[in-house]
């Protein structure tokens, strides 16, 4: 199976350092990153992505704010997303499930953790795309 392109949104400039690290050069996984969901939506058409990873809470556009408008996108409307969050409540997490998420990971995470979870998780909808 190869490797997703994945687009990262987080308004935090630590956590987008802290993904790149995680995703490109732990598990060498290729990754663009942007700022805000407002900021993604805006140059979504300059942009290739397998999979988005979204921040949940951000100024502006949410992570699931943008999620939709990207899905409503021809281009994007069979890409699925993982979305990080701070808030991990049983209600919560439940509230982040529709279609095409294929999952979240609550921060904080583990930085040497996080390509395995995205990976398995990524796999883990391939594996459901061809059955």
């Amino acid at each position: 199976m190869s490797d997703p392109r994945i687009v990262h949104v987080d308004d935090c400039p630590d956590i987008r350092v802290l993904v790149q690290i995680a995703l490109e050069m732990v598990a060498g996984l290729p990754l663009v990153q942007f700022e805000s969901g407002d900021q993604v939506v805006r140059f979504a058409d300059t942009i290739e992505a397998d999979l988005f990873l979204l921040d949940v809470m951000m100024p502006g556009l949410s992570g699931p704010q943008a999620f939709r408008l990207l899905r409503a996108m021809p281009k994007f409307a069979s890409t699925p997303a993982i979305f990080l969050t701070a808030k991990a409540t049983e209600r919560e997490l439940k509230d982040l499930n529709g279609p095409g998420v294929l999952g979240t990971i609550t921060k904080p995470f583990d930085a040497l953790q996080l390509g395995q979870q995205v990976r398995k998780l990524w796999e883990a909808s391939l594996l459901g795309r061809v059955a």
